[in-house]
């Protein structure tokens, strides 16, 4: 452990905060680059003062952020395409496409955010978000909150325990089980305003 943590120390500190901003670049596509690999290091550096923090944030939102336009581009431009000619072939016909579409619609702000905060969706929801041609002022917004948040978190969690690894490995699962909890508290906000906006005369 105490070897894997020292490699990953030397490569973060190693690329700099170009590193950070390609890595999450990558982390929020499809390759397995896992964020909690990149940002505690980075965080741990800070705490020793090799690394400014407020600069590892930025550059791992922004990094994220053009991950994201990478997928969102994606499925944009061939994606969308590719299911409105051949989608019927996979399942896919016209009236799903128009469902998400419509769905998106409403609640695909609230979907971008919170899909950045759980691992497993958060490289994967700007492909939806694509393939409803969501607004880019929106998406990059949304995606930006989300992964500024995700960001925050997993640095500020390398700079607070330090070099202390035992306490690292037992709290990791902790942070994930509060952001996910921090995502179903949002939603049950949303859904309940969604539900007040709907009852209000018009």
């Amino acid at each position: 452990m105490h070897t894997l943590i020292d490699w990953l120390l030397v490569t973060v500190n190693g690329w700099g905060y170009a590193g950070i901003f390609i890595l999450m670049a990558l982390e929020s596509t499809v390759l397995p680059v896992p964020s909690e690999l990149v940002l505690i290091p980075a965080g741990y550096l800070a705490y020793q003062g090799q690394m400014n923090l407020m600069l590892i944030i930025l550059a791992s939102t922004f990094g994220s952020l053009a991950g994201a336009f990478i997928n969102y581009g994606f499925a944009l431009w061939v994606g969308r395409p590719f299911l409105e000619r051949y989608g019927r072939y996979f399942f896919v016909r016209p009236a799903l496409l128009n469902k998400t579409d419509v769905f998106f619609a409403r609640h695909g702000a609230i979907s971008t955010f919170t899909g950045r905060l759980i691992p497993g969706i958060r490289h994967l929801i700007s492909l939806p978000a694509g393939l409803c041609r969501m607004p880019v002022a929106t998406f990059a917004g949304y995606t930006s909150l989300g992964a500024g948040i995700w960001s925050v978190v997993l640095t500020l969690l390398g700079y607070v325990i330090g070099d202390n690894a035992a306490l690292l490995q037992a709290n990791l699962p902790l942070v994930t089980v509060a952001v996910l909890i921090f995502v179903v508290l949002t939603l049950a906000v949303y859904v309940r305003w969604q539900r007040r906006a709907a009852d209000m005369p018009r």
